[in-house]
């Protein structure tokens, strides 16, 4: 779905909408296995600059949920999850920031995102909203084993008769160092 100034020029647009799976591609971990729902609407901001200067930001507010397929980051095995979240973001024209040279930005413009001359494709937005929500460690259970370095068999699963590998001689310095326990 393209969104434009044009469409929202004169009042709000409100979506509501169920994504397919397979009409976004994530990231080789993350699948998309059922229709993400995204509700929300899109509104057109002024900011005026001056002069006859006007700059035309979208805002896109809302939320998304939908099932996925992750990867154990130590298994590899897959994990049906529902990811879910919400977003309040601004997109601001390309090119309307350019200036020669280098130049400090304030925190609030680091939230900013740029859109293309056609328009801003919501698709985009809820891919990064969704890769963004990501969990920072994707785990199929706390307690995962993961594979052999040896033969690579799933350890959750099968018990493999590969034997430890030697350890690094340079490590040796710091087998008497304790770690102090977690809070």
């Amino acid at each position: 779905m393209l969104i434009t100034p044009e469409l929202i020029a004169d009042e709000p647009y409100f979506f509501d909408m169920a994504i397919a799976a397979g009409e976004i591609e994530y990231a080789p971990d993350v699948q998309q296995t059922g229709p993400l729902v995204v509700k929300g609407q899109a509104d057109l901001l002024e900011e005026h600059r001056g002069g006859k200067e006007v700059v035309e930001d979208i805002r896109l507010r809302g939320k998304f949920e939908g099932p996925f397929e992750l990867t154990c980051g130590r298994c590899l095995e897959p994990i049906d999850d529902t990811l879910s979240g919400k977003f309040d973001l601004i997109f601001r024209p390309g090119g309307v920031d350019a200036e020669a040279g280098e130049h400090a930005i304030t925190e609030d413009e680091t939230e900013i995102g740029y859109y293309e001359e056609s328009g801003l494709r919501l698709e985009d937005a809820v891919r990064e909203q969704v890769l963004l929500g990501l969990p920072g460690r994707i785990l199929c259970r706390e307690d995962c084993k993961g594979l052999c370095p040896s033969c690579g068999v799933n350890r959750n699963t099968t018990e493999c008769n590969c034997s430890e590998a030697p350890s690094d001689q340079r490590w040796n310095a710091l087998a008497g160092i304790s770690l102090p326990p977690k809070a």
